[in-house]
C-alpha cells in the first residue's frame, strides 16, 4: 500500500484503531501493522510467506520497541488466518495482497476475509486494498465504504 493510500486509510480509521488487535494478512514490509501499533493497537499479527521478509519484520518490531506486541507468522496467510480466532480485543484487519490475488485466487481470498469477518469480535474493522479489477462491494456479507486512490481501491467495513 502506497504511503498516501495508507495515510488516507488511517485517517478513515483513526477513531477505531486504539485497543484493537491488528491483523496484517499479507504484511510485506509490515507497514500497516506497525502503523496500527503506533496509533494505539494493543498488538498485531503479521502474515508473511517470504522467510527473509518475515525476519525483517521481527527485527523491525524489536528495533521499534514493540517486539512483545508483534507476532510474525512465516508461511501461508491463507492457511494460518483461515482458523485465526483470537477474541481478546476487536480486530483491525488489513488485506492488502498482490492485486492479482483478487483475480487468480479470488475464491480463496473471499473465503479468507469472509471467514475472518464471521469470527471477528464485535467492534472489528476491515480494510481491503485492491485495484479496479475488483469491487469490494461484491462481498455482500459486509457493507463496504469504497474509496478510490488510483490505481488503488480501498474498501472499509465495520462489524
Amino acid at each position: 500500500m502506497k504511503d498516501r493510500v495508507r495515510e488516507n486509510v488511517f485517517n478513515l480509521l483513526q477513531q477505531v484503531v486504539e485497543g484493537t488487535h491488528a491483523l496484517d494478512l499479507f504484511a510485506g514490509t509490515g507497514a500497516l501493522g506497525f502503523e496500527a501499533l503506533s496509533r494505539g493497537a494493543v498488538s498485531a499479527t503479521f502474515g508473511e510467506h517470504h522467510a527473509a521478509t518475515a525476519e525483517q519484520i521481527r527485527r523491525n518490531a524489536e528495533f521499534l520497541g514493540c517486539g512483545d506486541r508483534a507476532h510474525v507468522i512465516t508461511g501461508d496467510s491463507f492457511r494460518y488466518f483461515a482458523s485465526f480466532d483470537n477474541a481478546q480485543a476487536p480486530w483491525l484487519v488489513f488485506c492488502s495482497p498482490p492485486y492479482d490475488f483478487y483475480v487468480s485466487r479470488a475464491e480463496e481470498l473471499r473465503a479468507l476475509v469472509e471467514g475472518l469477518y464471521q469470527r471477528a469480535p464485535e467492534g472489528s474493522w476491515f480494510a481491503v486494498e485492491c485495484d479496479q479489477r475488483f469491487d469490494p462491494q461484491q462481498w455482500t456479507w459486509a457493507e463496504w465504504d469504497v474509496r478510490r486512490y488510483p490505481p488503488a481501491v480501498v474498501g472499509i467495513a465495520g462489524k
